[in-house]
């Protein structure tokens, strides 16, 4: 069996990432979502193992002396951490898998990783985010002050990536996402493993008698 592909997708707050990759999982749901650490409160609605792995600081600092994860940042004063162990699970039996990361843990990644596909989403305007960050109605104005300062930094990051999305309109956005990843799966190497037999059929010549 061939290993699965990674794809490492990251977006400043508020550009859309997570409501696209939930999309984009409903219309391929064999793909898998690497469920990561953090130290950061749960949020109301948020359930534990499914949209983070919600620990304690000493544990994360724990598991960052033993090497667990492949990936961790400090951002707005919460650690975010990909588990080795959750990763390597999923890819060696050959399922592909989404990192949902920032541009920091994209950096750590990719020396890793040499194969994965890398994918930046930007929102299609500064006003279109801050609209989007005032519409969640999850953080006062000093947070969302905070957060666009931080995407105005993060945006810079794009030119890094393998991959562009403007998330002006959300249906063209998800179209364009899976794009990529049907193209990466028709790849002649992964084809070749996964259409051996029909290959050998159509190539070798039957021998005369």
């Amino acid at each position: 069996m061939s290993q699965g592909q990674l794809f490492v997708i990251s977006a400043p707050s508020g550009a859309g990432k997570t409501s696209l990759i939930k999309a984009l999982r409903e219309q391929m749901p064999d793909l898998g979502l690497s469920i990561s650490h953090t130290t950061r409160p749960m949020r109301p609605g948020e359930v534990d193992g499914q949209h983070y792995h919600f620990v304690s600081k000493p544990t994360f600092e724990s598991m960052i002396a033993e090497g667990a994860f492949v990936e961790h940042a400090l951002v707005f004063g919460n650690h975010y951490g990909t588990s080795k162990a959750a990763v390597s699970a999923v890819l060696d039996k050959g399922q592909d898998l989404i990192l949902e990361i920032d541009w920091q843990g994209a950096e750590q990644v990719r020396p890793l990783f040499s194969g994965a596909q890398s994918i930046f989403i930007l929102p299609p305007s500064r006003e279109a985010l801050r609209e989007r960050l005032f519409g969640r109605g999850q953080d006062d104005a000093d947070v969302i002050a905070r957060r666009l300062a931080e995407a105005e930094r993060e945006m810079q990051a794009y030119p890094n990536y393998d991959f562009l999305i403007i998330n002006d309109d959300f249906s063209q956005a998800l179209n364009q996402l899976r794009c990529l990843f049907e193209s990466a799966r028709l790849r002649t190497p992964r084809q070749a493993e996964k259409e051996r037999v029909r290959l050998e059929n159509l190539l070798n010549t039957p021998k005369k008698t």
